[in-house]
């Protein structure tokens, strides 16, 4: 069973693999127990990294266990573990965070409306917030 859902591609995630290795990539996934993200170089499983989220909150930052690493038409698609069960909380809470700036935006191109973040969140939580995933133990995928 799928426990990950799709993710606004729009959402940058700066990838930190070590103190001389440090990049931009954007969000794939995200799940209860891990996320998944395109890298331009592999990592090994067992490997950690240091994800932070600058776009939604500066100081969003958590560390990593690459679980997996395929190579894919973008360089490698990763796949990790988060280490710490609040961290996948507040992974969660980013998510939607994610999600509710991306309806901002969404209805500002499709329907000319500005809705400021509150309104936007109020709006997609009626509209959505039924659809999104209970959290649930992640599966590997």
């Amino acid at each position: 069973m799928r426990s990950f859902m799709r993710h606004p591609s729009s959402i940058p995630l700066e990838v930190v693999s070590d103190p001389k290795s440090r990049y931009a990539s954007r969000l794939r996934d995200v799940g209860l127990g891990g996320l998944s993200y395109h890298a331009s170089e592999p990592r090994r499983p067992g490997e950690t990294v240091r994800l932070r989220i600058p776009l939604i909150a500066d100081d969003f930052e958590i560390t990593a266990r690459v679980a997996w690493c395929r190579p894919d038409d973008q360089g490698y698609l990763m796949g990790v573990a988060f280490l710490l069960a609040e961290d996948a909380y507040r992974t969660r809470m980013i998510e939607q965070l994610c999600h509710i700036e991306q309806y901002r935006l969404d209805v500002l191109d499709r329907e000319g409306r500005r809705l400021d973040s509150q309104q936007a969140a109020l709006e997609w939580i009626e509209k959505f917030a039924e659809d999104f995933p209970a959290p649930v133990a992640a599966a590997q995928s």
